[in-house]
């Protein structure tokens, strides 16, 4: 970012400063003429002579194809725990009942225990409440599904591309590399064993499919595992979701035994099979119960925040997140050691109470983790946020708009979070029905995230929006409101500055490197990928299989990524705990399965899975440069 004169001397001084954020590392337009460097060329190539020798030799055929197979992760030698098990836990929250529940459709009509608050007509009146629209339970599974080993010939890399990385760093040991899914993108099975209903479960766009049957994961979770480990994949971060485990999801009513069963199956079999589990808490999908009587109404009123309504601003919400927060953390800490309470919060925020309400319940949620079980893990919040860049670097509007875009995605949590202090003025001036923070609130708030999780799939080109910051800021109706900045995917010179996929993210792997030395420089925390991933133009288009599998623009998106991974930890010393590919299977991507980010094709007809080249591509780079793994 240029920096005027006659600031030069306070930077330096500010610099030192925590609070102070400042994007140091923004990229300029320099002209450059002549041939484009090669690096990697060495001297003696300028001794070469001009023209070349031409001569015959006698032809055969001297190509030879080498051939490597995946190899799978080794189990465990021993087991960790990172805090007590829950038959020590369970003083430490109220006395729970639990109960079972069986299936729902819209024609059953067979419970008859209605004097029963939370008996089967009960749990069966919620379904009915929500009447899901072209409701359906078909699927080709209705009880888990035992694993098989994958064959070896599933397991073979596909050929390499002529063009890869050329870089010689390896990941530093610890390095957490995973793959990563959520239940309302993948479970299905949404009104099966006393699962209730919540927000994602009706959040699809006219005659598009919803999530009731997805990809059957909730049947199949143990073949899902069973690749991934065969895969080499070390760590799978997945979501438990709320309705599942507390249907009327309230503090005071029963817990759902077949819930609970179901993940402690899941964690225990991830561990089985060497892998490490990691939990999210909140995926957006919000219990029903939440948006009081008018379903319909506030499931698609327009929030001031986010793309969507969460709920969280209801003044029930805090108290109920906590208790369950807490349920889970008392059932499955022991065995879990990465966890989080929210994910991108901001996108389903209605307004400032809702904000309010995220990052006070989180906190409440970490310091029973840390001060009450004490457990040795660790524990964040997980943001979105396609780093904004100025349009024009020297333009001072333009930098002012990158900062504001910034602040507002990331300050506003982090802010208090991390550093302890107010949110930033970007937010305040904003959105006025926010809560004021106290002085006693902030440092109940500070240092409540081990780590920096951020999902920074692209990067975002920024610009002030006509009339300035300032003035949209004051008018709510500006089509600009609330973050009240230009976004384009083109630079000053009219280029996409990146390969454009099928959605809104582009390969922009120069700019996540300068994302990562903003993020560690500012919060001053290990920065955690806890997604990233890339849906290939024109694949759900694609009529074979073979076509499907062969996506190397996606190879091409992470493996950028995860080079320029190493190249802010080894050469701008910043301090990345890991990354996390979103996702592991293509998915239901909030109302259809057009927008492709897996890592495996799914026919939808059979359930069947095929790895696709990008996966064996990051699996290997990884696996080549990873000193915890053992290299084959």
């Amino acid at each position: 970012m240029a920096i005027y004169s006659q600031f030069l001397s306070a930077v330096a001084v500010l610099l030192q400063l925590s609070t102070i954020h400042i994007a140091y590392a923004q990229q300029v337009y320099i002209l450059a003429g002549g041939p484009s460097p090669r690096p990697q060329c060495p001297a003696s190539y300028d001794n070469i002579p001009a023209t070349p020798t031409y001569k015959f030799s006698e032809f055969s055929f001297t190509q030879t194809e080498t051939y490597r197979y995946a190899t799978s992760v080794s189990p465990l030698r021993t087991t960790t725990t990172y805090a007590p098990p829950y038959r020590k836990l369970r003083t430490l929250i109220p006395p729970l009942k639990t109960t079972t529940w069986g299936n729902w459709n819209p024609n059953d009509t067979a419970a008859t225990d209605t004097a029963d608050p939370y008996g089967q007509a009960a749990w069966s009146s919620l379904w009915e409440w929500a009447a899901p629209t072209e409701f359906t339970t078909t699927g080709i599974y209705s009880t888990t599904v035992s694993p098989t080993p994958i064959p070896s010939s599933e397991l073979v890399f596909p050929p390499k591309d002529y063009f890869g990385p050329t870089d010689c760093y390896n990941f530093p040991p610890g390095f957490i590399f995973g793959v990563a899914g959520s239940a309302c993108q993948i479970e299905g099975a949404i009104a099966m064993e006393g699962k209730g209903p919540n927000h994602m479960d009706f959040w699809s766009r006219p005659g598009q499919p919803n999530n009731y049957v997805t990809n059957e994961n909730y049947y199949l979770y143990k073949q899902d595992i069973e690749r991934l480990a065969s895969l080499g994949v070390k760590y799978y971060s997945f979501t438990i979701p709320w309705s599942r485990i507390l249907p009327f999801a309230l503090p005071g009513t029963p817990v759902n035994k077949a819930g609970i069963n179901h993940y402690n199956d899941l964690i225990n079999f991830v561990l089985s099979k060497g892998m490490i589990p990691a939990v999210t808490m909140m995926h957006f999908d919000t219990p029903l119960q939440f948006y009081a009587s008018n379903v319909t109404y506030e499931k698609w009123k327009k929030p001031i925040l986010g793309v969507g309504n969460g709920a969280y601003q209801n003044s029930t919400f805090e108290d109920a997140f906590v208790h369950y927060g807490k349920l889970l953390l008392t059932h499955f800490s022991d065995r879990v050691p990465i966890w989080f309470t929210y994910n991108e919060p901001l996108l389903f925020c209605d307004n400032g109470a809702s904000v309010n309400t995220v990052i006070k319940s989180h906190a409440r949620i970490v310091h029973f983790y840390k001060d009450v079980i004490k457990g040795t893990g660790k524990i964040g919040i997980k943001l979105h946020h396609g780093f904004g860049v100025p349009l024009d670097p020297k333009n001072a509007s333009h930098v002012e708009a990158a900062n504001h875009i910034n602040s507002f995605h990331l300050d506003t949590f982090w802010n208090p979070l991390v550093l302890g202090t107010d949110y930033p003025t970007s937010f305040k001036m904003t959105i006025k029905d926010y809560i004021p923070l106290t002085q006693q609130d902030l440092k109940y708030l500070k240092d409540t995230c081990d780590f920096i999780a951020i999902q920074p799939y692209t990067a975002s080109i920024i610009s002030p929006p006509p009339g300035g910051i300032q003035s949209c800021a004051k008018n709510s109706s500006s089509e600009y409101f609330p973050f009240c900045v230009k976004r384009q995917s083109t630079n000053i010179f009219g280029w996409n500055f990146g390969y454009r996929s099928y959605s809104h993210v582009y390969t922009t792997p120069e700019y996540l490197r300068t994302y990562l030395n903003y993020l560690w420089n500012t919060f001053r925390k290990p920065v955690f990928i806890t997604e990233f991933g890339f849906p290939v133009f024109g694949e759900a288009d694609k009529k074979v299989i073979e076509d499907m599998v062969y996506d190397t623009p996606r190879s091409n998106y992470y493996l950028s990524f995860m080079t320029e991974i190493l190249k802010a930890i080894w050469e701008d010393g910043v301090d990345v705990m890991g990354a996390i590919a979103w996702s592991f299977v293509d998915n239901w991507e909030f109302g259809d399965y057009d927008a492709r980010f897996g890592l495996q094709v799914v026919d939808r007809g059979t359930q069947r899975r095929y790895f696709k080249k990008s996966f064996f591509d990051l699996v290997g780079f990884v696996r080549d440069r990873h000193p915890d793994y053992e290299q084959s």
